[in-house]
């Protein structure tokens, strides 16, 4: 962990820090899928709220996964200096003190448990409450500079939100929500690996222990791939159950026959090809899994919305 003392002194802030500095300490990227996957969850859900409970719902659900984005950095800032991609974030580069961050992302986590369980049910608001803490504590302080598998266990994080919605509507876990969960999870390592590719340096050099550093990236790509055909039977699944329909079926079969050949052609390719045209295919791929998990829930949202009309589901 970084030395907060480092980033708290006044002298040592190149600027003060902006709206738009704080808006990345919650890490919108990031947020905006959590967002995405919990209203999917959310609307999917055998029970409709009321429109402005949806949207209290939803707006606390982002609050909460902008507290473990700012806990997450002001954790990580020393590695975060380190790593190219991430030296501009607020904390390391000195815009926002380690404490402030702390702070804000803490108060952000009682904020946002509290008022999602108040908006719509308890069980809710314990649900973020650990999705938060696995994410900050389990996560980022313990499994990420502990362990190769950190981004396998660790990407439970991420795959909460989607449960998280459902339970807001219904009280409830069901087995689409773990469906749901599931594909997140299944989908998280080959997502990571594959920036984990053509990162591999900045992860040496900051100490963090990614497949790639530990066990090289010849293991990593048989990973990617193994994992990858490990998820084909997730979104079918999940297509095949009431939040899905004949249009989640088709995505679902689309979009693992791409990821699927995307896999193969990564564990296919060694250093020299990889190096030799700037790990092109490794980026597409890392490209292509973000769109990947959009188009899927967003497959079944179309099921849910269009179900009324008897258009979609079965």
């Amino acid at each position: 962990m970084s030395d907060i003392s480092a980033y708290d002194k006044p002298d040592s802030l190149p600027h003060e820090a902006g709206f738009g500095d704080y808006v990345q300490l919650l890490k919108p990227r990031v947020m905006s899928l959590v967002v995405f996957t919990a209203f999917v969850g959310l609307m999917v859900a055998p029970v409709r709220l009321h429109p402005v409970e949806s949207f209290a719902a939803i707006l606390f659900i982002a609050l909460g996964a902008g507290a473990s984005g700012a806990l997450n950095m002001w954790w990580d800032a020393d590695i975060d200096a380190v790593m190219k991609r991430t030296r501009s974030r607020p904390v390391p580069s000195g815009r926002i003190p380690a404490g402030e961050a702390m702070m804000l992302g803490l108060a952000l986590s009682f904020l946002s448990v509290m008022m999602l369980a108040l908006a719509t049910n308890i069980a809710a608001g314990l649900l973020l409450a650990f999705t938060i803490f696995f994410y900050a504590v389990i996560y980022t302080m313990g499994l990420k500079r502990w362990t190769p598998q950190n981004i396998v266990i660790g990407g439970a994080a991420g795959a909460f939100p989607p449960m998280i919605g459902w339970v807001a509507a219904t009280g409830h876990v069901g087995i689409e929500a773990v469906l749901m969960f599931a594909l997140i999870f299944m989908w998280t390592p080959p997502h990571f690996w594959a920036l984990a590719l053509f990162m591999k340096e900045d992860y040496h050099a900051a100490g963090v222990p990614m497949l790639t550093v530990t066990h090289g990236r010849k293991v990593t790509r048989a990973h990617i791939l193994g994992y990858t055909l490990a998820l084909v039977p997730v979104p079918v699944a999940a297509a095949l159950t009431s939040i899905g329909g004949p249009l989640s079926l088709a995505v679902a079969g689309a979009l693992n026959l791409w990821f699927v050949i995307g896999a193969v052609r990564i564990w296919r390719r060694d250093e020299e090809m990889a190096q030799a045209d700037g790990y092109r295919v490794e980026k597409r791929f890392f490209a292509f899994s973000i769109l990947y998990l959009f188009l899927q829930f967003g497959a079944f949202l179309a099921d849910a919305l269009l179900r009324p009309y008897g258009l979609g589901g079965w």
